[in-house]
């Protein structure tokens, strides 16, 4: 959050309006002039002075859109400022981070120049009222959240005098389907100091009525409640429509520009933040100043909310399997761990019950140590699958059994201390898993060509552990199954984490995707495993899945399917089906089910939707199961 810091000024200096200040903080008085402009009551005062900015009389010579300029960096970056004029529009009163909004009532007419701006008080809640006039001094600022993010343009170190009370606010833009360009970013690396196309770019736009007011009406959720109090809604419910009514990333030349974030200026105990899941409407308005976050970009920190409409989105299970049928599930089960409250092992349970039909096979990603995310040396996760096949079983589903391999003291990543690992569940009653001693942390499976088809050195195993493409990352979990006479190979995959990559809303433009290169290079290492197993046994029964943190049609993805041995089947669906993860209102695909080429017609697929739409889910990721037909 940003902070303020006092900039020591020479007493000598001081102007009349901060000599007052001084005053009235040694307990004296001080008349200053009012106005009574746009019919407001005189209110004449002195607001409350913070940092070393002095208290203005009269306006002075800058103006709100002079001091946001042209590009996304304010032209007059640190200096001081005095007498600035607007209407407050908003007031951030709770928080670690406080202030106001306020807004010129005028402009310069120009659209690529915010009238509005936010003066940040750091801890203190500032004494203004929405609709109060006022003139405010400060230091022009930038407040870059993150790096490579927007920079946020503010006054700090400010003092203000309230003019009038009672105002009129400025208009709120409305934000309809066209008012967000289709474009979404311009390119060239750093836009910082790019002059600002509002009607050509969606960040431009967004840049351009940096602290203003903005309006959207009756709109549609793409994104459900998160934690922490944030969902999104869109501007362009056509563009991209999922089956459930969110917005599907198809296309890296595609980010789906009307996308909205959203949260709440209104203290929550009056009016608690709305639980909304995709497909609900916020009907009537949403309406409050632009801001800017690390966490999704642009968004409207609402002083109206509109009302909640739920939509008809249900959890809807996946059909049973059929006699003929093995069915194979994927789950990232989000840091699922030993010491974790029973409440959480439940709700998977229940998803696998009521939800998933009770596959056959699953593979689970993110399963944490027995001490979940204490950092205590703890590497074994027996109590962990022993708890989840435990409340399985007493939601009356099948008693599973499981298999995995500890790896070395936070040497896969995750959160340290949690030592989060790829593990199988199999129903013994409809699959045999086949154990070969000898797999562990270090030791890499090996293909052979046995009498009756590809042969594991080690099950379960571990695809090169030790290559370089897994450091400080999950290795890849390999299982022999057999069921219904038929040998299955599975691979269950946790990739890299996206997450340093740059943003879509940040300030280089394309973001650069610094991940991708390691998972590119991680799929190779799989793509070759499968090259090996289907040289051993072109006819094998091979499944690759789990959360591979890359999109449909990622590089990586290429690698596996386009380039390689394996069938991606989410690929057969409707473009509108094609996710399982909602991320910045952005209904994506990050987890797969890749068959081999030669079962590609012999399987069934269905993504089960119970987590990634919803403000309750148990886990960020929705499920998959596949069906595998074993008739010759």
């Amino acid at each position: 959050m940003p902070r303020a810091f006092p900039i020591p000024r020479n007493p000598l200096t001081l102007s009349l309006s901060a000599a007052a200040a001084l005053a009235l903080g040694a307990g004296l008085t001080a008349a200053l002039p009012a106005s009574a402009e746009n019919g407001a009551e005189p209110a004449p005062e002195v607001g409350g002075v913070y940092g070393a900015s002095s208290d203005p009389i009269e306006p002075g010579d800058v103006r709100i859109h002079d001091i946001q300029g042209t590009t996304r960096q304010s032209p007059i970056v640190g200096e001081l400022v005095d007498g600035v004029p607007g209407v407050v529009t908003a007031v951030a009163e709770f928080g670690s981070a406080r202030g106001f909004w306020f807004q010129d009532t005028e402009g310069d007419g120009d659209p690529r120049t915010s009238e509005g701006l936010f003066v940040f008080t750091g801890e203190d809640t500032p004494e203004v009222r929405v609709g109060d006039e006022i003139l405010a001094s400060g230091r022009v600022s930038e407040y870059r959240p993150a790096e490579g993010a927007q920079s946020i343009t503010q006054l700090d170190q400010g003092s203000w005098t309230i003019v009038s009370e009672g105002n009129d606010l400025p208009e709120a833009v409305l934000l309809e389907e066209d008012t967000l360009p289709e474009g979404y970013a311009p390119e060239g690396g750093d836009i910082t100091d790019r002059e600002l196309e509002p009607d050509t770019y969606a960040l431009d736009f967004w840049a351009a009525h940096e602290h203003m007011r903005v309006r959207v009406e009756d709109a549609p959720v793409v994104a459900p409640t998160d934690a922490y109090d944030a969902f999104w809604v869109t501007t362009r419910p056509d563009d991209n429509p999922s089956v459930n009514g969110g917005t599907v990333y198809s296309s890296y030349d595609d980010p789906n520009p009307g996308r909205v974030k959203v949260e709440s200026l209104i203290d929550h105990d009056e009016e608690p933040f709305p639980e909304v899941n995709v497909g609900d409407t916020m009907s009537g308005a949403i309406e409050g100043p632009v801001y800017y976050s690390e966490f999704g970009g642009y968004l409207v920190r609402a002083t109206e909310m509109g009302e909640h409409v739920p939509g008809d989105l249900e959890r809807e299970p996946v059909r049973e399997a059929e006699p003929h049928e093995v069915s194979v599930a994927t789950y990232n089960v989000e840091n699922l761990g030993g010491a974790d409250d029973q409440e959480d092992f439940d709700r998977i349970a229940e998803g696998f019950v009521s939800s998933l039909g009770n596959p056959a096979i699953a593979g689970l990603e993110e399963i944490q140590d027995n001490s979940s995310e204490e950092d205590d040396g703890t590497v074994d996760a027996d109590l962990t699958l022993d708890r989840l096949v435990e409340a399985i079983a007493d939601q009356g589903g099948p008693e599973y059994e499981w298999r995995q391999i500890s790896p070395e003291d936070n040497a896969d990543g995750g959160v340290p201390g949690g030592n989060i690992r790829n593990a199988f569940l199999f129903d013994p009653e409809r699959a045999d898993f086949v154990d070969v001693e000898g797999g562990d942390a270090t030791t890499p499976v090996e293909v052979a060509e046995g009498d009756s088809g590809a042969e594991l050195s080690v099950s379960p195993g571990r695809i090169d552990p030790q290559h370089e493409a897994w450091d400080e990352t999950r290795k890849p979990l390999v299982g022999h199954f057999r069921a219904q006479d038929q040998d299955l190979y599975v691979v269950t995959n946790h990739f890299s984490s996206k997450g340093p990559d740059e943003p879509l809303h940040g300030v280089n433009q394309p973001p650069e995707r610094v991940t991708e290169p390691q998972r590119n290079d991680q799929a190779e290492v799989v793509r070759d495993f499968a090259d090996e197993l289907l040289a051993a046994d072109p006819e094998a029964n091979l499944v690759v899945m789990g959360d591979l943190n890359d999109f449909q049609f990622s590089r990586t993805l290429e690698i596996l399917t386009d380039d390689g041995p394996l069938h991606n089947p989410m690929t057969d669906l409707d473009a509108g089906e094609q996710y399982n993860y909602v991320f910045d209102g952005n209904s994506q695909a990050l987890d797969h089910i890749l068959v081999a080429g030669g079962l590609a017609d012999r399987v069934d697929y269905e993504i089960v939707r119970i987590n990634s739409e919803f403000h309750d889910q148990v886990s960020d990721h929705d499920p998959q199961v596949l069906w595998l037909d074993t008739r010759d």
